[in-house]
């Protein structure tokens, strides 16, 4: 029952993959703690697989509707740019020590941030819920536009924050672990109850399986729709607040770039099919810790950069024929045709 379980390719595949840094990458599961916190290769995969997982979180939901969102990566910049924006840092005199104040209270800029995410969450869900638009046609639009919109605040410029607090969200430690990763384990724990403790996620799952069905059986498809791209745009802006605390500064050009495709990669490879349907929001997490930990494992092995991308290719073309029924059908034909 184990090995048919949906999780047990992905969850097998991170183990291989853990294996294999054990042999090849010294002291790779070595912890050591300094001054209570907590240091060494697997926090570090996790606090860098952060924006992943919560860009994959939200990517489930949509996939789950036979919806796409590539603007993720426009959203986690205009989210890092707003923020960065407002809260920035001005060199004060306090009490005769040179202290940095934000030029905008951090609560405000961080609700502008995320108000402006959720804004681009809606547009999504009005063009493809609303007007009918197909979904990787309507986030496009969001996707070249989003970022132009982000270039266009900074003038192109990279815009630096020296306001302490708001580094905590990206690189601050609580409890020895670092906070990033209880702000993806409260989204994980909000988005699961939703899921499974109420009738929302049914009814996902039932716009996946058959949306004309799911309308005339009297759910609203088109406000579902609307609510898994705002909810998306949401976990891509929190991902760009947590990116942008981590680097102290926003850069319009980079900040979220290609994240969108390693989110639909990790989605897949959690066993979410892109078809619609069931999901599993655990199978997403450990797809994001994979691909995290395979970014790992390639730059400690001092492997070129580029082949990151060659790698990603090859697991995406796998998992595509995985989810293909014909070559399934081709692969059983040979079998029985072996034996």
């Amino acid at each position: 029952m184990f090995v048919h379980h949906p999780l047990f390719r992905p969850v097998a595949a991170l183990a291989l993959l853990l294996l294999l840094d054990l042999m090849l990458i010294p002291g790779f599961f070595h912890l050591e703690l300094k001054d209570g916190h907590l240091y060494g290769s697997l926090i570090d995969i996790l606090n860098r697989a952060a924006p992943l997982i919560l860009a994959a979180l939200g990517m489930t939901l949509v996939i789950a509707t036979r919806g796409i969102d590539i603007s993720v990566g426009a959203v986690v910049a205009i989210s890092a740019t707003v923020a960065a924006m407002l809260i920035g840092g001005t060199l004060v005199m306090q009490d005769g020590v040179p202290t940095y104040v934000a030029n905008t209270p951090m609560v405000w800029a961080l609700c502008a941030a995320m108000g402006a995410a959720l804004l681009c969450g809606a547009w999504n869900g009005i063009l493809v819920a609303g007007l009918g638009l197909q979904p990787i046609v309507a986030t496009l639009i969001l996707m070249v536009a989003g970022r132009g919109l982000a270039q266009l605040f900074t003038d192109g410029q990279i815009i630096t924050v020296y306001y302490q607090p708001y580094f905590f969200l990206g690189s601050g430690y609580l409890f020895g672990l670092p906070f990033s990763l209880y702000l993806v384990a409260g989204v994980f724990a909000l988005t699961a109850l939703l899921m499974r403790k109420t009738a929302l996620g049914l009814f996902i799952q039932t716009v996946g399986i058959n949306p004309v069905a799911a309308r005339l059986a009297g759910l609203r498809t088109a406000v579902l729709i609307f609510f898994v791209y705002v909810f998306c745009s949401a976990c891509a802006g929190l991902a760009g607040l947590i990116i942008s605390a981590n680097i102290k500064s926003a850069d319009a050009n980079n900040a979220g770039l290609l994240l969108e495709l390693d989110a639909i990669l990790a989605v897949t490879l959690g066993g979410t099919s892109l078809a619609g349907g069931k999901f599993s929001l655990v199978g997403s997490v450990v797809g994001a810790l994979i691909i995290q930990t395979l970014t790992y494992t390639i730059y400690s092995l001092g492997l070129p950069p580029e082949i990151n991308m060659v790698v990603k290719s090859v697991v995406v073309f796998l998992v595509c024929l995985s989810q293909s029924a014909e070559f399934k059908t081709m692969w059983r034909a040979v079998q029985g045709g072996a034996a």
